[in-house]
């Protein structure tokens, strides 16, 4: 009986101690196993997470997560300084809200070059079949060009959610929500166009989006992302253990066993995704935006050196998002700057009697 019992304290000490320690540095050890390794023989199974250890989990990110927002909400702000607090003023926020969309058409741009060029729709795991290889792989490079130069940016951005439902019919329903960061960057390029440093700005004024519309910009960038994070957390781990867990035969990232808290694999996995729910939520709902961001940055480039270009390009949207939301401010008056950044100075948008 003791025994039981002294065991039965190792395994939640161990579990306790590891949570903490995914959170801390492992929130995206093996984000997308889908990219690196075969899929065809895996598909979801939502029975392996109605049980006790994934339903604790998923209950316990869901409590932390609500315990947090009305934390969020209460305090009215977060720990972690942003850049306000370091002396910059607010024409200088402003001008650098200017050159986001400029910045987030590179990380955006230069992923989906690689993908038309390798005949995949936004990951590896989507490898576009027959014809569509040529005229999808064709409109990714065309959309990638258009937003990186900044010319029909707006079109271009319709052009990309049309590619993303497209890939429902093509991929199914799960790969397209995984992906769900490049429809949120398709929004956020309809909505707040490609800013001053552009060839819209320049020669098509008339297809400038209004005041309105890029107040929604930033709101549907972070709506994508977290999504997909959700998403991902479910679909490579708490439904699909054996997926994670062929991964981790491959790949032996399962790194507690050298902190001293040996885990089997499938409680890693479980962890992991537990981390990778919580990042997600809190990404959507906007619950301590700059803290969870700094937890999850360090760890989504632990594994660059194992899986080398291929995650590094993939994750290039998931690395622009996250640079905007750690400098983004949740103060009211912060809209007024991300305007004046996007409309106003040496480029601003011309007015009706202008044009």
């Amino acid at each position: 009986m003791n025994n039981n019992r002294t065991n039965t304290k190792f395994n939640l000490r161990s579990l306790a101690v590891c949570f903490v320690v995914l959170c801390a540095g492992a929130t995206q050890v093996f984000a997308h196993e889908k990219w690196f390794h075969e899929t065809e023989t895996y598909g979801l199974r939502w029975d392996l997470f109605f049980r006790p250890l994934p339903l604790a989990l998923f209950g316990a990110v869901l409590l932390l997560t609500i315990a947090a927002w009305f934390y969020w909400r209460k305090r009215g702000k977060g720990f972690v300084p942003g850049p306000e607090n370091f002396g910059t003023t607010d024409n200088r926020r402003s001008a650098l809200y200017g050159l986001i969309p400029a910045i987030l058409g590179i990380h955006l741009a230069v992923p989906l070059l690689v993908s038309g060029v390798h005949g995949e729709l936004f990951t590896p795991n989507n490898k576009l079949p027959g014809v569509w290889m040529y005229a999808l792989g064709l409109a990714q490079t065309g959309i990638a060009l258009a937003i990186f130069y900044g010319a029909l940016t707006r079109i271009a951005a319709v052009a990309l959610a049309v590619l993303w439902f497209a890939g429902i019919f093509l991929f199914g329903l799960e790969e397209m929500l995984e992906s769900a960061t490049y429809l949120g960057f398709a929004a956020f390029f309809f909505l707040a166009g490609r800013g001053p440093i552009s060839i819209d700005r320049l020669l098509l004024p008339k297809l400038e989006p209004s005041a309105e519309l890029m107040k929604k910009a930033i709101p549907a960038l972070q709506t994508g992302l977290g999504l997909s994070l959700v998403f991902v957390a479910f679909t490579e781990k708490f439904a699909n253990i054996p997926l994670a867990s062929a991964f981790l035969e491959r790949y032996p990232l399962n790194f507690t066993s050298a902190l001293g808290v040996p885990m089997s694999n499938e409680t890693f996995i479980l962890c992991a995704g537990a981390v990778e729910l919580l990042v997600g939520l809190w990404i959507l709902f906007g619950i301590f935006p700059r803290e969870i961001i700094l937890i999850a940055w360090v760890p989504i480039n632990l594994t660059l050196t194992v899986f080398n270009w291929s995650e590094l390009i993939g994750h290039l949207p998931i690395y622009g998002t996250l640079a905007v939301l750690l400098i983004w401010s949740t103060q009211r008056e912060n809209l007024n700057l991300w305007l004046n950044g996007l409309r106003d100075g040496p480029l601003a948008i011309l007015d009706k009697n202008q044009t």
